[in-house]
């Protein structure tokens, strides 16, 4: 089992609740792994749905034509600091 933050936690029951992971728990995703090509076996799709689900959850867009996105969406911890960084208060 990994260590994850509290918020990587809440993270990543948020996504594995909105792609319906029948075989991943939150807790067994590894906060450094690659998010795509990895274990996960997640894809582009399911990037706007992780995406839409974030903003439902969390106040704001996570915008398809972000330059950053490909980092911001590399790993839980990423996503989970860029969540973070911009979720409404």
């Amino acid at each position: 089992m990994v260590e994850q933050s509290t918020a990587q936690h809440e993270l990543a029951t948020l996504i594995v609740e909105s792609l319906n992971l029948e075989t991943v728990s939150a807790e067994q995703i590894d906060p450094d792994a690659p998010l795509f090509g990895g274990d996960l076996g997640l894809d582009s799709i399911d990037a706007l749905e992780i995406a839409l689900a974030v903003s439902k959850r969390y106040g704001f867009q996570l915008r398809s034509d972000n330059p950053e996105n490909r980092q911001i969406f590399s790993s839980l911890r990423m996503l989970s600091e860029h969540v973070e960084r911009h979720r409404a208060v």
